[in-house]
């Protein structure tokens, strides 16, 4: 068996060989204990199975996992085989880059491509992506070249994603369109006023000016909100005149300012006036009397002033129910003028959502409003929305201009038709400009006017100029030279450097002031980089890359895909304010992090969070108001704080009925601690009991009883018990929920879609755990304590997270001791967040292929 071992590891290194002779081979045999079998494995580390199988075993043996217990290795001779692995591990890692590079080639996913034609073609608004197929991902991103396949119906699905962005970038009309602001006042909306079985509206015209609120003759707009602006009319009676009642008090209408299309894609600014307000039950209309949240139809004849704030959302519509998120603002119980600047699309139109209201819908029988009070409920009156817009500085617009210059346009049926007195010539000079402005790389003119042909052909077909320009721009935005990266293996070129660190931290093309350093060759000098990383983590499009990596690295693009139950959970059933405010708060979070450079340890716990009300109330932080989402300390002792304990990551982390240890430790050891583990053997899975009969801890008690689990899970279940204070939308709680039985305590409540709902008090949680090497913890919050006994491992993950995201590789064995120059380096500030993007941008990872 000796004589056996040492041929097949006869290219390891000889003192490694000792030490598995002497130490290893007794187990590690195929008569041994040992799963992994030494004798019958070689040594090839130009296989990438076998190189990763001599790395686990390295990483096991340095981490004192193996031997197992009862066993051991003198120091000296672990240190011995480290070493001398390490050694050659390396070695064949840094052979195997020099010739073929880090990474391999790919193509842009397409969140880039939608992001690098935002601004090449000056369309910050477009929306392509969803035009593509969804990418594969590889080490948690869409970043790499080993999942960005490229097959013809990608190629198809380019070609449509790039005409229409082209269309898109074309001026609408030859004539600016007239930007004057008008206002829609909620009266005219037909949304608003159709008749309902329940309807809160009344369009009798001596309620016009609203008698009954008390407003006739005041202003419409408080001191310290936004002012009336151009187009407005005096802010006096005049303004409530032609405006509907209190709406939003209920939701079956679903109001939206219809009567409001956007003409044309752009820029706009939407004006709402309105104020919380309160109506009076309606006394014979009740359901139960001694029953206040059972009031369900209002006294119109009984509104008066709002009692608090009340938040609310605006969303672009298109038909069918297409939303799109806006932006959200507070309407306080006198009247105000909130401002947003947004943009939308062609036929978009505008509905607001009183967020924090209940989202009856007819048909669902008898509606039950949890916000009443034995004296009425709250709601939301909508005054009017003015619009102004589109907003353009020129005309024809910028995107225009990108394509045509300064060529005139004239109006013709189909939208607008460019003239050209020598369309060859024109053609030539265009496609030149527009290929060399796409391009990442200076090319040769040859090169960048090989598309003049496709132009020429429409041309001599009969094609109008317009339209032979668009199938030359889109052959430039489906060539290789356009889709894919360019990276040579070592070190990258300074056009090279610009493009990457463009993607990086914008999913985007390198502006002119990179292409400007590139073309000098100065963009590799450390202090022109650093000053540049901090030029674009300023800028607003760094929160494409806040956006991007925390929606692959912590899954977040997932939120919503397991809505809550609305059986068990019906309390969150609907309750968008809740979702688009916890899927804020990470975002906002990181944000922080990068803009005051805090230490990583903040990941897993924080003395602060970012909150807005609904949050606040959810995580049970007292003193928030308001719907912006803002920094807000956090009480002593509280169990919010960093990452694990943010609803998002709960809900991420749950399927929406259920929620289980073993799914949110396998993401709190890989995703947070970088330390994944393997794929599990092929037995039946654990599915918590939502009868309340067995907790899962009990449940998953018996299935480590099978060795072939419990190696695993002793290291995963730790971290998912912890969490399990948590329901499947970040709630705390003490208890399980089970579904409504005869037997234990039942809560009733109504739910966001005013129906009723129960359940019943299961058996307790117990958040408590103990860690593989032993250490106790009682909750998550000595959980979290015993995770920043090692902040070097959470700033590590991190860095390797951005390696990941900035290059398109992992780190790999041999890029070890380069993540931990970076870890050397920014020790100093704690890891600081920002200082980590610093180093991944200056290290030898980033600045080579």
């Amino acid at each position: 068996m000796l004589f056996a071992l040492l041929l097949a590891s006869a290219d390891l290194p000889a003192p490694v060989r000792e030490v598995i002779d002497a130490r290893c081979a007794g187990c590690h045999a195929a008569d041994g204990k040992g799963r992994l079998d030494l004798t019958a494995l070689t040594f090839d580390p130009a296989d990438g199975r076998n190189f990763a199988r001599w790395a686990a075993v390295y990483d096991r043996v340095a981490a004192g996992e193996m031997p197992p217990k009862g066993k051991h290795l003198d120091p000296a001779e672990r240190q011995q085989l480290t070493d001398g692995l390490g050694a050659a591990l390396r070695a064949a890692d840094a052979t195997r880059s020099a010739t073929d590079g880090r990474a391999t080639r790919r193509r842009l996913s397409r969140r880039e491509y939608e992001c690098v034609l935002r601004d090449l073609l000056k369309l910050p608004w477009l929306r392509v992506a969803d035009v593509l197929p969804e990418d594969g991902t590889a080490h948690h991103f869409a970043k790499s070249g080993d999942a960005l396949d490229v097959s013809h119906v990608q190629m198809g699905r380019y070609l449509t994603a790039a005409d229409a962005a082209l269309r898109a970038a074309l001026a609408p009309r030859a004539a600016a369109p007239d930007p004057t602001p008008v206002r829609h006042y909620a009266r005219d909306q037909t949304s608003f006023t159709r008749k309902m079985t329940f309807s809160v509206f009344n369009t009798a015209p001596e309620r016009a000016t609203f008698p009954t609120l008390g407003f006739a003759g005041q202003p419409a707009v408080r001191a310290g909100t936004a002012p009336v602006t151009a187009g407005a009319a005096d802010p006096t009676t005049r303004e409530l005149e032609g405006v509907g009642l209190p709406c939003g008090a209920y939701e079956p209408v679903e109001p939206k300012f219809n009567q409001f299309k956007a003409p044309v894609a752009g820029r706009y600014k939407l004006r709402v006036c309105g104020q919380s307000a309160w109506l009076g039950p309606g006394g014979r209309n009740a359901l139960n009397p001694k029953a206040a949240a059972q009031w369900f139809i209002p006294d119109l004849d009984a509104v008066t002033r709002g009692r608090r704030d009340e938040p609310v959302t605006l969303y672009a519509e298109t038909p069918p129910r297409q939303m799109r998120h806006l932006g959200s603002f507070d309407l306080t119980p006198d009247p105000v003028v909130r401002e947003l600047d947004v943009f939308l699309l062609a036929g978009e139109t505008i509905r607001p959502d009183a967020a924090r209201l209940f989202r009856s819908r007819p048909g669902e029988g008898r509606w039950h409003n949890p916000l009443a009070e034995a004296d009425g409920q709250p709601a939301v009156v909508y005054r009017w929305l003015e619009v102004e817009g589109p907003i353009s500085e020129t005309w024809p617009p910028p995107s225009h201009h990108v394509l045509f210059g300064d060529l005139p346009v004239r109006s013709v049926e189909t939208g607008v038709e460019v003239a050209s007195a020598d369309p060859a010539a024109d053609a030539r000079r265009l496609l030149a400009a527009f290929a060399r402005r796409a391009y990442r790389r200076p090319l040769p003119d040859a090169e960048l006017l090989r598309f003049v042909p496709l132009v020429d052909a429409e041309l001599a077909a009969g094609r109008g100029f317009t339209e032979a320009m668009l199938t030359g721009y889109k052959a430039v935005l489906c060539s290789p030279e356009f889709l894919y990266r360019h990276e040579r293996p070592g070190r990258l070129d300074d056009h090279a450097l610009a493009c990457r660190l463009a993607l990086f931290l914008w999913n985007s093309t390198p502006d002119a002031e990179l292409r400007t350093l590139a073309a000098a060759g100065t963009l590799h000098d450390p202090a022109t980089l650093t000053a540049q990383t901090d030029r674009l983590l300023n800028d607003p499009r760094a929160g494409r890359f806040v956006d991007t990596f925390l929606d692959y690295w912590l899954d977040l693009r997932r939120m919503g895909a397991n809505n809550p139950d609305a059986a068990l959970y019906n309390d969150y059933y609907l309750d968008d304010l809740l979702a688009d405010s916890a899927l804020a708060e990470p975002r906002a979070f990181v944000a922080e992090l990068l803009r005051a450079d805090l230490p990583a340890r903040h990941l897993v716990a924080s003395d602060f969070a970012m909150l807005n009300e609904r949050l606040a109330v959810h995580y049970g932080v007292p003193g928030v108001h308001g719907v912006a989402v803002r920094k807000v300390p956090l009480p002593a002792g509280s169990v919010r704080g960093g990452l694990l304990t943010m609803a998002s990551v709960l809900s991420v982390t749950a399927n929406g009925t259920t929620t289980s240890p073993v799914l949110r430790g396998a993401w709190v050891t890989d995703r947070l601690l970088g330390k994944p583990s393997p794929p599990p053997p092929p037995v039946a899975a654990v599915e918590p009991d939502v009868r309340g009969a067995t907790t899962i801890r009990e449940q998953l008690a018996k299935h480590r009883d099978q060795a072939s689990c419990a190696a695993c899970h002793s290291k995963i279940d730790p971290p998912g018990f912890a969490l399990e204070a948590f329901d499947v939308m970040g709630g705390y709680r003490d208890t399980y929920r089970a579904v409504a039985a005869d037997k234990g305590s039942r809560a009733t409540g109504f739910g966001m879609d005013g129906q009723p709902f129960a359940f019943r008090a299961g058996k307790p949680v117990d958040a408590a755990g103990e860690l593989p090497d032993g250490r106790h913890f009682a909750d998550v919050r000595a959980f979290k304590a015993l995770l920043l006994s090692d902040e070097r491992q959470v700033a590590r993950n991190l860095a390797g997270q951005l390696v990941v995201y900035a290059t398109g590789a992992p780190v790999r064995f041999g890029d070890r001791p380069a993540v931990e120059a970076m870890l050397d380096g920014t020790k100093p500030g704690g890891y600081g967040v920002r200082g980590l993007v610093h180093a991944v941008v200056q290290s030898d990872l980033f600045g080579a292929k």
